[in-house]
């Protein structure tokens, strides 16, 4: 996965207070009443909530400068979403999975040190917008709970193996291409046992979104009407990726388009797809990858020392090294790995050498930065970039990274499988057309 360093979307404050206050003195304009939508396990979604979502998805899409779909059919896609994002909270609520106060604030002071804020001017701002701070907050916990859960119950649970591996980097032999191609693209996710009528359904939509793409509306458009994917508000934009990073469906696609063109209807285990070619660049090259010299300080968690108190320790540690005291001299005080000795030096780290939580901390540093307290499954760390540097790879090297690059192009279907069982899992009641 991409760095924990994403852009968050802002919820617009809460419209309930336009009904707290009614007067029977004066003639009032009729106002909706507020009324649930969806009923999603045991919990509700209300007219209102998907209102506010809708005002800040609309928001969005201008500032994009995309034109936007109709009404009613943004409003059942937004709909969809949130039934998504609330069945992976109560899926991780059930499962006990949380985010405390302390874990929260740091994320929100990392964001406030993004825009070069400090926390209360970042709060000023905010309000000044019309958001409340309240509810910021709970929509960065939601969307921190969100990445851990998809890293938990997809990411972890990946095998790669040694013959895909081997049928990789055969296929990378032959090619000799270092090309790398921007995908757009919508899903139509299918429920796990759709019917045959269910299917037939999300054919003939996907060949309605194939139809106006072909005759040249606006993609992104599209994609905000149409797609069940989680970047359908981003034009489904998929980014610059080798064929190797994209999922095996869409590869095959990208290798058959023209700049511009676009896909037939494909079809996967999740659904239904269409995929435009938007770019393509690079050329043959030898394989390199980027190197990371590092050190860290690390303190574990075990039965004597709980997260919280780790965590406090590192943060002290952190604020003396901001404030001047040399990083090693800290290290070989305070650090519980073998590179303590050594000032915490871990020499230079490729692709995959770390685990994924040290390794996303690790790349979204600038050389010379000294990161935020980072969790791993070997405990707390403070992580300093001292160098990088670009190195052609090795016949090892070049295994760890065919390992990454293959799991790149898993995770993505994987996580669009996972979804979609979890949707079907979860006891969802529409209501959006009841009046």
């Amino acid at each position: 996965m991409t760095p924990f360093a994403r852009t968050f979307v802002f919820l617009i404050a809460c419209l309930s207070s336009l009904f707290s206050q009614v007067s029977f003195a004066e003639p009032q304009e009729p106002v909706e009443a507020d009324r649930i939508v969806a009923v999603v396990g045991s919990d509700v979604i209300t007219y209102v909530e998907l209102r506010n979502r809708l005002a800040s998805a609309l928001k969005q899409l201008q500032k994009q400068g995309t034109p936007l779909p109709p009404q009613d059919v943004l409003e059942r896609q937004m709909l969809e979403r949130l039934i998504m994002d609330r069945a992976q909270l109560q899926y991780a609520k059930d499962s006990g999975m949380r985010v405390d106060d302390v874990q929260l604030d740091q994320a929100i002071g990392r964001i406030a040190a993004g825009n070069k804020m400090s926390l209360p001017d970042f709060r000023a701002a905010l309000e000044k917008d019309g958001l409340q701070y309240a509810n910021f907050r709970e929509d960065i916990r939601n969307e921190m709970v969100s990445v851990r859960l998809r890293e938990r119950e997809v990411d972890s649970k990946l095998i790669i193996s040694e013959g895909e591996i081997d049928n990789y980097l055969a296929t990378q032999a032959a090619s000799g291409s270092a090309e790398e191609y921007q995908l757009a693209h919508i899903l139509l996710r299918a429920p796990e046992s759709a019917s045959p009528e269910q299917l037939q359904k999300l054919r003939l939509r996907g060949e309605q979104a194939l139809k106006r793409a072909r005759a040249g509306e606006n993609f992104a458009e599209l994609t905000a009407a149409f797609s069940d994917a989680p970047d359908a508000l981003q034009g489904g934009d998929l980014g610059w990726r080798p064929l190797s990073r994209l999922p095996g469906l869409y590869a095959d696609a990208a290798g058959r388009l023209q700049q511009g063109e676009v896909s037939e209807l494909l079809r996967s285990s999740a659904g239904f797809h269409v995929v435009k070619l938007i770019g393509k660049r690079g050329g043959s090259g030898p394989a390199s990858v980027q190197q990371t010299r590092a050190r860290h300080i690390l303190i574990r968690v075990n039965e004597v020392v709980s997260e919280a108190e780790a965590r406090r320790k590192l943060e002290a540690v952190r604020e003396r090294i901001i404030n001047g005291v040399d990083f090693a001299e800290q290290a070989r005080l305070y650090s519980q790995d073998g590179s303590a000795a050594k000032g915490g030096d871990l020499g230079w780290l490729s692709p995959a050498d770390t685990v994924p939580e040290f390794e996303r901390a690790m790349d979204a540093l600038k050389v010379g930065e000294v990161s935020p307290v980072v969790q791993s499954p070997f405990g707390m760390h403070l992580i300093q970039v001292q160098e990088r540097r670009e190195r052609d790879v090795s016949a090892e090297r070049q295994r760890a990274v065919a390992r990454q690059a293959i799991r790149e192009r898993k995770l993505d279907e994987a996580y669009q499988d996972w979804l979609r069982q979890l949707r079907d899992r979860t006891y969802v009641e529409n209501r959006l057309d009841e009046k």
